[in-house]
């Protein structure tokens, strides 16, 4: 009987052996992604207090005109807060592009050095960096555009070497069985990285924005000593056996079947595929893990769809993670606190929602319809918003259900489905292409983000909101027109499924 008949029996087998170590793995992760993610909220909400302080005090009718004016408005940058709000946009879109251009690169670096180093060290570098350019320039009182976009433009780079590695020690850890359902729970990091990067400025941010940063950047930098010493980034780094080989005979069979492939007709066509720089067949004691490159990674089975889609669906998540704050303070007349509480309610629905579509994914055992089904009710939910009443209540509601729609489908292909991607059957034998799969699709992802953050701009002022949510519309769409190949192919293994579960009761 084929191995699709009897995974029920392997997800038994495998939940019944997570040990202490996944639970450590499965937390260092966590919480190493949430913590980077944490300074980048920081930034985002001291904004209002580096415009003021990069803005004249003379502009505050409710200040002094202190003389000369040449001594105390030498340091200041801009002459008006407008000026200081569009560099800060443009630092947002400086940091995404570089961010993108990283993570392309520190895939491949992950894959060909030890995970913990380039994670700790990204983490503790991009700490110095943020520490340097909110509290030591302001410290000093040194204020220099070209020497903020340099810092942030590193920032970006060294903040790109922790998504690649934490997917590819998770996917390191964590099989198929199951992966849906724990990666889903997982992937809510970035959003629990937000809610704590907004407590750690909030408390402190009464004493000035440059202790926001010190305080988030110290923290940070503790998290990437913890990981170094800490995280162990493979079971064999213990002499436990790595993921698919936990079971004998059929119960392996059945969990090393990839979720991102063929059918069991394609099966034999689909193992004429070579990759040059892995020797799959090898003789001797076995196949050695070698890391892929950056264009074998890319020819890969759905890595290409996969990365054009979440470069669609990243834009629309990232542009409610920038604009949404400014939207309800912009469109309903909100104060600026009561908008960032409320746009919390986005994140909630995001990580409710990619914790049960992951479950749902692995009870289904295939991907791309969860995806699918959960994209075409976005493009409703996206619609019903952009009509939401000026009521917070009702606001609240219609935002989880969208962040629920949006937010889960954005969470599962940058973890579950990355990891799905870089060890399907092609590269089992080479846990050295997770990485280098993760940063590709990502990266392509964060381009699109980094693109969207300008054209949402762009069509705010020339047009109005509305129109920017027919943009999020449209892209949602695309996402889906981007999917439908691996989805007509993973319905088309369900029917077979169907067939040979009659064929064999």
């Amino acid at each position: 009987m084929p191995g699709i008949l009897r995974r029920q029996p392997v997800n038994r087998a495998l939940a019944s052996q997570v040990t202490h170590h996944h639970v450590a793995v499965f937390l260092l992760t966590f919480f190493s992604y949430s913590l980077l993610h944490a300074s980048r909220k920081t930034f985002s909400n001291v904004k209002v207090s580096i415009s003021s302080q990069w803005t004249p005090s003379c502009l505050n009718n409710t200040t002094f005109n202190l003389q000369p004016y040449e001594l105390w408005n030498s340091s200041h940058l801009f002459p008006d807060a407008e000026g200081a709000t569009l560099f800060l946009g443009t630092l947002d879109t400086i940091f995404l592009f570089s961010y993108a251009v990283g993570l392309f690169v520190s895939g491949i670096i992950a894959d060909r050095l030890n995970m913990r180093w380039v994670l700790s060290f990204g983490m503790c570098s991009s700490a110095l960096v943020v520490f340097v350019f909110g509290t030591l320039t302001e410290w000093l009182h040194f204020y220099n555009v070209w020497f903020y976009s340099f810092l942030w433009i590193v920032n970006g780079l060294l903040q790109s070497t922790g998504w690649p590695c934490v997917v590819a020690v998770m996917g390191n850890w964590f099989g198929k069985a199951g992966r849906g359902f724990v990666f889903g729970l997982w992937s809510a990091c970035a959003s629990v990285g937000n809610i704590l990067g907004a407590f750690l400025a909030s408390s402190v941010l009464q004493y000035g924005y440059e202790y926001a940063f010190l305080v988030t950047a110290s923290v940070q930098f503790a998290g990437g000593v913890i990981v170094f010493f800490g995280l162990v980034i493979s079971p064999k780094e213990i002499g436990l056996p790595e993921v698919g080989e936990e079971t004998d005979g059929a119960a392996e069979e059945g969990a090393s079947e990839p979720l991102i492939g063929g059918d069991t007709n394609e099966d034999d066509e689909e193992q004429n595929y070579s990759i040059q720089a892995t020797d799959l067949s090898s003789s001797g004691s076995g196949p050695q893990p070698e890391a892929i490159g950056f264009f074998q990674a890319c020819c890969l089975p759905g890595v290409i769809l996969y990365s054009l889609a979440y470069a669609c669906l990243k834009l629309v998540n990232y542009s409610f993670f920038f604009w949404l704050p400014f939207y309800l303070s912009n469109n309903f007349g909100w104060k600026e606190a009561e908008a960032d509480k409320l746009s919390i309610w986005y994140d909630v629905g995001g990580i409710i929602g990619g914790t049960i579509q992951g479950l749902i994914s692995d009870m289904l055992q295939k991907r791309a319809p969860v995806l699918a089904i959960s994209l075409t009710l976005a493009v409703v939910s996206l619609f019903g918003y952009s009509r939401s009443p000026n009521s917070k209540a009702i606001n609240a509601v219609i935002m989880a259900v969208t962040g629920f729609f949006i937010g889960g489908p954005s969470n599962m292909i940058s973890s579950a489905i990355s990891a799905d991607l870089g060890r399907q059957e092609m590269v089992k034998s080479s846990s050295e292409a997770l990485a280098t799969v993760t940063g590709i699709v990502d990266g392509t992802g964060s381009v699109g983000a980094a693109v969207g953050q300008y054209l949402v701009s762009l069509i705010q002022e020339k047009l109005g909101w509305m129109w920017v949510f027919y943009f999020f519309i449209l892209m949602t769409t695309l996402t889906v027109l981007f999917i439908t190949p691996l989805l007509a192919k993973e319905i088309r293994m369900l029917l077979v499924q169907r067939q040979l579960r009659r064929a064999a009761g």
